[in-house]
């Protein structure tokens, strides 16, 4: 619209003529919204808003006398207030491009100033707290002319030819080399033992893949040896069998051979032997019932008797024997023993024919002395044994007439 005037967003409306502004500004500020402006009687000029740069280039003097040369960079603006935009506008609306000299020169002194009360050391070290100092001392100066700084930058320090800086950083360069020497000689270490170890590992693995290798190659060569002898294996085996056998059967075979001769030699000699002791001893019973008759008058006869029949007494009982096989089982002891059962059997043997004679004689005593002498039986020794009577020999049915024996 014809006479309507806005300003950008960035921007100050200054509107000249007419009245004045506020505090007796001579000029009306407008920001952020149209204003109707009459054309001829107003006049309208528009101060930037926006963000400014100021570099600065200084050679400043430290308190150890220090040449250095100092670059920085200051941003600022025009205030947002009306009291900055008032003030700024009557110093740079005309010529706004020197706010950026104004203030680089502003804060060149000031730079210079502080700079000139610290040390290089803190100059470099403390860079930070140099532009806050900075900023501290220009800003009521600043504030004057309607500017606002936003922030200071210290970009570099720079000590010329003399080389304080370098020397000074040079104990520092020296540790950090040094560090990086040892961090890198520990690194390259690292990697010695790192490959090292790496090389023993697969040494490790080589060895003990050559052991399995080689242990796979001798249990398959185990195998098939034991696979190739097991035929021949088998048949010793086998042999060994047979001979064990064939050595029992021979040593059954020497245990029966053996017990075959003491059948046939041993115990047939034994028990020959001992009916010759018996006969021995049966000789020696007959010379004492011998002695015994001589000394009994009423027996003599009787006795006599007797004596001349205890011999085959005792034979026919060590015929018995003689066929026998009969098995001592301790020795001479045992041998004694069957010899003293003969005597004893051929002692039983003559008392029972003691008794049996002796009831018929003393009959035939009574009857004798009656009737005289009669025939006498004859006695049957077999008969007491056991053993059936010869042919020829029978009884003759004369119980009881006198007894004779034959």
């Amino acid at each position: 619209m014809f006479g309507y005037r806005v300003p950008a967003p960035d921007e100050a409306m200054l509107i000249s003529g007419g009245r004045r502004g506020l505090g007796g500004a001579p000029f009306r500020v407008v920001t952020g919204h149209g204003k109707f402006v009459l054309p001829i009687f107003r006049k309208t000029r528009f101060l930037t808003l926006s963000m400014c740069e100021a570099e600065v280039v200084e050679h400043c003097v430290t308190r150890q006398g220090i040449a250095l040369k100092v670059r920085a960079v200051i941003a600022f603006k025009v205030g947002n207030d009306t009291e900055s935009i008032v003030n700024a506008g009557q110093r740079f609306l005309s010529d706004q491009g020197q706010m950026s000299v104004l203030t680089g020169r502003i804060f060149a002194g000031h730079l210079r100033s502080i700079i000139g009360s610290m040390t290089v050391e803190e100059i470099v070290t403390e860079r930070q707290k140099l532009a806050t100092e900075v900023l501290d001392t220009s800003k009521s100066e600043m504030a004057k002319i309607g500017l606002h700084v936003d922030s200071l930058q210290i970009q570099s320090i720079d000590d010329g030819d003399t080389g304080y800086i370098d020397a000074m950083s040079a104990p520092h360069k020296a540790a950090i080399q040094r560090q990086a020497q040892i961090a890198q000689a520990q690194a390259t270490q690292a990697s010695a033992e790192a490959e090292q170890e790496a090389a023993r590992n697969q040494a490790e693995y080589a060895r003990q893949t050559a052991i399995v290798q080689a242990q796979y190659s001798a249990e398959v060569e185990q195998a098939q040896a034991k696979a190739s002898q097991a035929g021949p294996l088998a048949e010793a085996h086998a042999q060994q069998e047979v001979l064990r056998a064939r050595t029992e059967l021979a040593e059954r075979a020497a245990q029966l051979r053996q017990q075959q001769l003491v059948a046939e030699v041993v115990k047939p000699a034994e028990a020959d032997a001992e009916r010759i002791r018996v006969l021995a001893l049966a000789e020696a019973e007959r010379m004492k019932i011998q002695a015994e008759a001589a000394a009994s008058y009423d027996r003599v006869a009787l006795d006599r008797m007797l004596i001349d029949q205890l011999p085959l007494i005792v034979k026919e009982a060590a015929t018995g024997l003689s066929g026998a096989n009969v098995n001592v089982l301790n020795g001479a002891d045992g041998l004694g023993e069957i010899a003293a059962g003969l005597v004893g059997q051929g002692l039983t043997i003559l008392d029972s024919v003691r008794n049996n004679l002796a009831t018929p004689a003393s009959q035939g005593q009574g009857q004798g002395r009656g009737q005289g002498q009669g025939e006498r039986e004859p006695v049957d020794i077999k008969r007491y044994l056991g053993a059936p009577a010869p042919r020829g020999q029978a009884d003759s049915g004369k119980g009881d007439g006198p007894v004779e024996i034959q």
